[in-house]
């Protein structure tokens, strides 16, 4: 990589961090936080406020993916990132679940993630593209890992008004980063940009969509379900969830790095793909079977987080080679659009699901979606590492080959 991709990837990391870190101090405590606060007794309003966050970011990822398109990639993260912080001072003075609702739908107004991975395919070479995307993941478990650890101590000394203004300062702490770290953009490719129900229906792209969708969806409704089995059957305060979470995701990020080595470096995306699916699969299959011992949790949760990190970094980089190079903020858009749909869904649904049946109930579901997921996987066509040729083709230029 040279100083400017990684310069790129280090700056767009940093800026996905601080949102995310943002959002991911709520996960630990915000159920337990409701609980004090009129309305915060009903499971099913917890969790929608946990997966509201998602809908509205489902509604405008497109919108500033394609005005990304048009108007340039920082404009959009930054008008993006000041509505963000918008909805978390909202969040931070309500009173009730329902103001904090509200806040969650307008932080998730700001839908900046299309234009920022957009902004990284732009900024790196194809054969890089990867590895920055695996350090933006690595970015977003790495601060999932801090909010583990901190969240509570934060929350015992601020409160959750306080964890929401830290999270509006971290969003105007972005866009600094936005303004003068990150690279400028370079200028978009010439040519005609092709209709967007090209991109939408593109059946390799809906497969990665349909990707992006289960695996969000299966984290959010775990973390309906995960804090209270750590309490009910590891013995394990909220407190203490950190000792669980932490050791977890470290040891995820040292074990995902073979997988995309091998996949970049060996051209063995595609099977590395299909295994990280088959690996979360069984995963929740697991969980299912025995999520009432301790150590199964556990376990589990280090080999959630193995999945779950190679996917992530593995998902937009393929999104970004596949899709027309005059309509990477549109694909991407649909992309992120499926992504929040599915924290939408996965909080509401593993709220419903924990109200109306149990923690298996939620494991299953998870499970056979992405029963469905793999089935998708293994019909795709192959994705070379590279392209030989100095400028884009067209989507379906680069697969090459059927499995």
């Amino acid at each position: 990589m040279s100083r400017d991709e990684k310069r790129a990837g280090a700056a767009l990391a940093s800026i996905f961090a601080l949102r995310m870190l943002g959002l991911f101090l709520i996960l630990p405590v915000f159920a337990v936080h409701a609980r004090t606060i009129p309305g915060g007794d009903d499971l099913a309003l917890v969790g929608i406020a946990l997966g509201a966050y998602g809908l509205t970011q489902a509604m405008f990822q497109i919108p500033f993916g394609m005005a990304s398109d048009v108007f340039g990639r920082k404009r959009v993260i930054i008008f993006g990132l000041l509505l963000f912080a918008a909805g978390s001072a909202l969040a931070a003075m309500a009173t009730d679940i329902w103001w904090t609702i509200g806040g969650r739908v307008l932080q998730g107004a700001g839908a900046i993630s299309a234009a920022v991975t957009a902004l990284a395919a732009d900024l790196t070479r194809e054969q890089h593209r990867t590895k920055v995307m695996a350090m933006i993941g690595s970015s977003i478990g790495l601060v999932f890992a801090i909010s583990l650890v901190g969240a509570p101590v934060l929350y015992a000394a601020v409160g959750m008004a306080g964890i929401f203004w830290l999270t509006a300062i971290f969003a105007i702490a972005a866009i600094g980063l936005v303004t003068h770290v990150v690279p400028p953009a370079p200028p978009l490719p010439p040519g005609p940009k092709p209709p967007f129900r090209d991109v939408l229906l593109d059946t390799q792209l809906l497969r990665l969509n349909f990707g992006i969708f289960t695996l969000h969806m299966v984290q959010m409704a775990m973390f309906v379900v995960v804090p209270g089995l750590l309490i009910h059957y590891g013995g394990l305060p909220l407190a203490s969830h950190w000792k669980v979470y932490l050791p977890a995701v470290l040891a995820s990020f040292v074990l995902m790095v073979p997988a995309i080595i091998l996949a970049e470096k060996r051209d063995k995306v595609r099977p590395v793909f299909i295994f990280a699916i088959g690996l979360l699969l069984v995963t929740l299959l697991v969980m299912w079977f025995a999520n009432t011992n301790f150590m199964v949790v556990a376990g589990g949760l280090l080999s959630f987080f193995v999945a779950f990190n190679i996917l992530e970094a593995m998902l937009p980089s393929l999104i970004s080679r596949i899709a027309p190079a005059r309509a990477k903020g549109a694909a991407l858009g649909v992309y992120n659009t499926t992504q929040a749909l599915g924290l939408f869904v996965g909080g509401a649904l593993g709220g419903w699901l924990m109200k109306n049946f149990d923690a298996g109930a939620v494991f299953i579901f998870d499970a056979a979606m992405v029963t469905l997921w793999l089935g998708a996987a293994v019909t795709m066509m192959n994705v070379p590492v590279r392209r030989a040729a100095a400028t884009e083709p067209s989507a379906h230029g680069i697969l090459d080959k059927k499995p």
